[in-house]
């Protein structure tokens, strides 16, 4: 990690996010809905699914959200999978989750695959991202570079799980018996970090007041520094935080209720026409965007956030 968190000025532009997770199968409720979660999403630069598209990764499922995708207002639909989208783990679906979710009906997983990365998606904007990292240039004329990963700590017999003394998100050293495949980059190479699971200690406690997230991945993102952090998996950690690298502070977010349901989000500006930009490499926005509460009912709200992206260079 450099000891001067300084980069040479660049031009920037104002990019919107609307950030959502663990929809698992339900679309947005229809306008007159006294919920935040209803048609249409909120319009914005780039939409992100966190993941947890379906409840157990049936192709019905996934057309469902895909529509709703496809509709939305974004030029850039950028999704990842959840440990329930089970049929976009393969091996997990070979070796468990057929016998355990689909014994009588099995799905096609060429199938599902080509939902999300075939031309129809192609055409809607959606691109469907696995581990590792991916670089776009926006039609605003912004540079956006994610890191992706669909995995989490164990949790019960699901898809995209790895043991939680696996570090799979920093540099493996060499005498490891593990190799991190995808490790995440250091700062200041990405700007957004999606995850479906959180980091430890960040919008990660349960109903019990456990906290869930991964130590591995807390410690990554500490590396990496980026400018968003949007992940969901734990339903009840709905909600945002910007955190200061130096002194570990946080600051969470006031959601005034009336305005979450007209605006059908939480706001938040973090760009240089806010009060208070986010000062990359110094601080980080956390954002757990889980739509479903703990019982499965759609009663949180999409996220969206304005935030500073360097412009493309051609």
């Amino acid at each position: 990690m450099p000891t001067t968190l300084e980069i040479p000025a660049q031009k920037t532009v104002k990019t919107r996010f609307c950030i959502i997770s663990d929809t698992h199968n339900q679309s947005p409720r229809s306008e007159s809905s006294p919920y935040a979660y209803r048609r249409p999403l909120p319009a914005a630069d780039v939409l992100l699914h966190a993941g947890d598209l379906t409840m157990t990764g049936r192709i019905e499922e996934y057309l469902e959200i895909f529509d709703v995708l496809a509709e939305a207002d974004a030029k850039l639909k950028v999704v990842i999978a959840g440990n329930h989208d089970i049929t976009l783990d393969e091996d997990f679906y070979k070796e468990i989750g057929q016998t355990m979710f689909h014994r009588n009906r099995p799905e096609n997983l060429r199938k599902v695959k080509d939902l999300w990365t075939g031309e129809r998606a192609k055409q809607a904007g959606i691109v469907y991202l696995e581990e590792g990292t991916r670089k776009f240039q926006l039609t605003n004329g912004a540079e956006l570079t994610i890191y992706a990963s669909p995995w989490q700590p164990e949790f019960y017999t699901w898809a995209f799980n790895y043991p939680r003394d696996v570090d799979r998100f920093n540099p493996s050293p060499a005498v490891s018996k593990f190799q991190a495949p995808n490790p995440i980059p250091s700062w200041p190479q990405i700007d957004v970090m999606l995850t479906h699971g959180p980091p430890y200690g960040i919008l990660d406690v349960t109903e019990y007041n456990q906290v869930v997230g991964c130590e591995h991945l807390r410690r990554a993102v500490a590396r990496c520094r980026p400018r968003l952090h949007c992940f969901g998996h734990i339903h009840e950690g709905w909600g945002g935080q910007k955190l200061n690298w130096s002194n570990k502070r946080s600051e969470c977010f006031e959601i005034d209720s009336a305005k979450l349901i007209e605006q059908r989000s939480a706001f938040v500006d973090l760009s240089e026409s806010g009060n208070s930009p986010l000062k990359f490499g110094e601080e980080t926005l956390f954002v757990n965007a889980a739509i479903m509460d703990v019982v499965y009912r759609a009663r949180n709200a999409p996220w969206v956030v304005d935030l500073d992206l360097r412009c493309a260079e051609n």
